[in-house]
């Protein structure tokens, strides 16, 4: 199953994979859309029950432009993870360009309250090239 996520980062035993696809059928490069969904697995391997309550995105397009996207939980939910358990969700980004990128950090809450800020990889958004 591993193989299926081409990203992946591990902070404090919580394992972040992310695989992404371009979605030709939602793009529309004459008017300056691309866009692109990602399938994200967050894997509990600590000894720490956890809550996902925010999420840190930075996405750059290729012009160079960041858009830094901050919220609470992914896609409407703020997980508990228990040892050993995992949550997967899909969401999707736009982008004005062919090509750009996404990085960030989720900010997960130990039982005693405590922060933990989990990385979330770098990876690239590229749509395929066309020929005219």
């Amino acid at each position: 199953m591993k193989e299926l996520f081409q990203h992946a980062a591990t902070t404090d035993g919580i394992t972040v994979r992310v695989a992404v696809n371009f979605l030709p059928e939602q793009s529309h490069p004459e008017a300056g859309k691309w866009f692109w969904v990602y399938h994200v697995r967050i894997e509990n391997g600590s000894h720490e029950v956890l809550q996902l309550r925010t999420r840190h995105w930075r996405i750059t397009d290729a012009r160079g432009m960041v858009n830094h996207v901050d919220g609470e939980g992914v896609v409407g939910e703020q997980p508990l993870l228990k040892p050993g358990h995992s949550h997967d969700y899909v969401s999707g980004c736009p982008l004005a360009t062919p090509h750009g990128s996404m990085e960030g950090f989720y900010t997960f809450y130990r039982e005693d309250g405590s922060p933990l800020e989990v990385r979330i990889p770098f990876f690239p958004l590229a749509a395929p090239a066309t020929a005219d």
